[in-house]
C-alpha cells in the first residue's frame, strides 16, 4: 500500500486511529499533541518523537542509528495544550498527547471541565513525565504584592482549552476572584509574554517547566519578574488543587530574578489512547526508556533531563495503557 493511499484513507475514516500501514509498507504514523511552540510541551514532544521514531531504511541501532520502534514515524504536533490533547486523543484525532496531571485526572473522570462531555474513558498513560510549575509573570517593578491586587488587572489566563486556564481559574475562585473581577485575556505563552513587554499585560499566569523559552526571552529583552507566592497563598491553593504541590523555581533559572521563587508544579504526563494497539505501545515504551533516549533527553530540553524511570509512574491516577504496564512489570517498576 502507497502512503498517498494510506493517507487517503486516513481522511475517509475520520474518527478512527491509525494503524499498521501494511506490511509492504511497513511504516507507521503516531502523532504527539503537544502545545504552543512558546512552551515546553513542544520541544519535549520532538524529543519524544525523535526517540521513538525509526522509519523505514534508518541506520541501526548498534551502528549508530535509530533506536526506535522499527518502522514508526512519530510526530509532534502542535496544538492547544492539555485539554485539547485530551479531546483529541478522546475523539480519535490523535494518538497520543502531553498534559497537565489534574487535567488527565478530571477528563477521565469526566469531572470539572468535562462534566458535561462525560468521562474521557479512551485515555490511558504511557508514563509521567517531569514537573511543571506555575509562573505568574509581572512586568519589573510590578505593584501586585498579592493575588488579591490582581483584582481589575489586564491577566492573561492562558488560551482557552489549555490545562493552564483551567487550574488558574480554579486557583483565583479560591481568592474569591472570578472572571468578571479581572480583564482577562486568552493568550499562549508567547502572545502573553508579548503583551506583557508592550504593557498590554498587567500580569499573566502559565504552566510550563521552567525555563519556558518564551519568558527567558521575555527576561533577556524587556526584563520580568516572578510572583512568589506566600506561605498561607500555597496552603489556600494546595486545598482547591490538590494535584498541585509546592516548589522552588531557582534564581539562576531566568535572567534577572534576585531570589528563588516559590511556586506550585503538577507532573506532566504521556497520555495515549487505549484503542492504539498493546504491542505498538510496549515498544514504543521500551523505546522511552532504552540508554539512546536518555542520552537525547540529557541533551535536549532543560526539563526532558527530568524525563526518568523511575519517576514515570509518579501520580499516576488513571490506567497505565495495557502495553506499558507490561513494559514496567517486565522492568520490575510494577511488582
Amino acid at each position: 500500500m502507497k502512503i498517498k493511499s494510506f493517507l487517503a484513507g486516513v481522511a475517509l475514516a475520520s474518527g478512527t486511529l491509525f494503524s499498521t500501514v501494511g506490511q509492504a509498507a511497513d511504516m507507521q504514523f503516531f502523532r504527539i499533541g503537544s502545545g504552543s511552540a512558546g512552551g515546553a510541551y513542544f520541544p519535549i514532544a520532538g524529543l519524544i518523537a525523535n526517540a521513538i521514531s525509526n522509519p523505514p531504511g534508518s541506520r541501526p541501532c548498534d551502528q549508530g542509528g535509530s533506536c526506535g520502534v522499527p518502522g514508526l514515524v512519530a510526530i509532534a504536533q502542535s496544538s492547544n495544550a492539555s485539554v485539547a490533547n485530551a479531546t483529541a486523543i478522546q475523539t480519535g484525532q490523535m494518538e497520543s498527547g502531553l498534559a497537565i496531571a489534574d487535567i488527565v485526572d478530571s477528563a477521565y473522570k469526566g469531572e470539572g471541565k468535562f462534566a458535561a462531555k462525560g468521562n474521557y474513558d479512551n485515555l490511558r498513560v504511557i508514563a509521567n513525565l517531569f514537573p511543571e510549575e506555575l509562573h505568574l509573570v509581572l512586568p519589573k517593578g510590578s505593584d501586585i504584592k498579592s493575588i488579591n491586587d490582581l483584582k481589575g488587572k489586564k491577566v492573561g489566563i492562558a488560551q482557552a482549552g489549555s490545562g493552564t486556564q483551567v487550574v488558574v481559574l480554579e486557583m483565583l475562585k479560591a481568592f474569591g476572584i472570578d472572571r468578571s473581577n479581572i480583564r482577562e485575556a486568552e493568550l499562549n505563552n508567547t502572545q502573553s509574554a508579548e503583551h506583557l513587554a508592550d504593557g498590554q499585560l498587567d500580569a499573566y499566569f502559565y504552566i510550563v517547566g521552567a525555563p519556558a523559552a518564551a519568558i527567558v526571552q521575555l527576561a533577556s529583552t524587556k526584563g520580568m519578574e516572578l510572583y512568589s507566592f506566600k506561605k498561607d497563598e500555597l496552603a489556600k491553593i494546595s486545598e482547591a488543587i490538590p494535584y498541585y504541590y509546592s516548589t522552588t523555581i531557582s534564581a539562576d533559572t531566568y535572567e534577572g530574578l534576585e531570589k528563588d521563587i516559590t511556586t506550585l508544579a503538577g507532573g506532566a504526563q504521556w497520555m495515549v489512547s487505549s484503542k492504539v494497539s498493546d504491542e505498538l505501545v510496549y515498544d514504543i515504551t521500551k523505546a522511552l526508556w532504552n540508554d539512546s533516549t536518555e542520552k537525547l533527553f540529557s541533551n535536549g530540553h532543560p526539563k526532558a533531563s527530568l524525563i526518568k524511570a523511575e519517576t514515570a509512574l509518579s501520580g499516576l491516577t488513571i490506567p497505565l495503557h495495557p502495553g506499558a504496564k507490561r513494559y514496567y512489570q517486565e522492568a520490575g517498576l510494577i511488582k
